[in-house]
């Protein structure tokens, strides 16, 4: 597996990542032994970049995580996991950030956390006293990087200049492409790097769900914007034109979202989510896939983002986005 920096003074990661939400049921029931399975070949693949939170099951998911990471050389993998996402304001502030890194610690089965992340910003508490707070975890030794997930330019710039911190964690796929506009150039301008989550948009770009009845009943997706019947028969058509390209370069539609990623920066890692091995491998084999710049002319022009239908979360889930 080929390797990415992760921002000017940030890790080696894999240039694909693991995201391990699924491993909390949000995608339908899970299995923790087949989540653990998953994993583990993950890690033998060569992905050595994997994604958690606290508030992935409250906590399930990174305890599937840490079994996983006991049986492993701890500095043969990149761990990263979030706090203050719960959607309660005051979770931003200094007296909740170390007490929340040490009950990832005891979850994950781990004495340091790779990459530490404030998973949403809270709108009561300044950037300032957060950020300053996670430096604190790192000069203790508990956490060697820190970034941010989901914050404006501005707060980007009010963090970096309390610490430096080395990633910052956005949604980024061919269909949520807003973080073009301003949040990549600053993140570029200041030495920080950018890890894609949702790069497959949640499965839409699997091409896997052409009906809302794919979903199963505890399928949080059921909710979601574009998994509506309307925006889901809206977008078919962009979603047979990738396929049409994917199959002429000969990789699956997955394969292609994901290269298409990885091809606009060296300094962008996407962290695809599954709980099925033969996802991981076709995950992984993405960053083999070399397009032309013909070919994402081509996909972009089928794919341009004034054609997707749909909001990329609901208006209850963009209110927690830092805008």
């Amino acid at each position: 597996m080929q390797q990415r920096h992760l921002g000017s003074n940030g890790p080696d990661v894999s240039a694909v990542g693991f995201g391990a939400m699924s491993f909390a049921g949000w995608y339908g029931e899970a299995d923790d032994a087949e989540s653990e399975a998953t994993l583990e070949h993950a890690i033998r693949l060569g992905v050595s970049f994997i994604d958690t939170a606290d508030t992935y099951g409250q906590g399930r998911s990174e305890e599937v995580v840490g079994r996983v990471l006991r049986r492993h050389r701890r500095d043969s993998v990149v761990v990263a996991t979030k706090f203050g996402g719960g959607g309660r304001d005051g979770l931003g502030r200094r007296d909740n950030v170390r007490p929340s890194c040490e009950a990832s610690l005891r979850r994950l089965g781990t004495d340091h956390i790779d990459l530490y992340y404030l998973h949403r910003v809270d709108p009561t508490t300044p950037i300032e006293e957060t950020v300053s707070a996670m430096a604190e975890l790192v000069r203790a030794g508990l956490v060697r990087w820190i970034g941010l997930s989901e914050a404006s330019p501005g707060t980007i710039r009010r963090a970096h200049a309390v610490y430096p911190f080395a990633a910052l964690q956005t949604e980024y796929s061919l269909f949520s492409r807003d973080v073009e506009d301003a949040i990549l150039p600053t993140v570029r301008e200041l030495g920080i790097g950018f890890v894609a989550y949702s790069p497959l948009g949640r499965g839409h770009l699997s091409g896997a769900v052409a009906t809302q009845d794919q979903l199963g009943e505890g399928d949080w997706r059921r909710s979601h914007p574009r998994f509506q019947p309307d925006t889901l028969a809206r977008n078919a058509g962009m979603l047979a034109g990738l396929q049409a390209i994917a199959g002429r370069l000969g990789c699956t539609l997955p394969q292609l979202a994901l290269a298409w990623l990885l091809h606009q920066a060296n300094d962008i890692v996407p962290i695809p989510g599954t709980r099925r091995k033969a996802n991981v491998e076709a995950n992984a084999a993405a960053a083999s896939i070399r397009l032309s710049d013909a070919d994402l002319r081509e996909i972009d022009d089928v794919a341009s983002p004034e054609r997707v239908a749909g909001d990329r979360g609901s208006p209850e889930y963009m209110a927690r986005v830092n805008r």
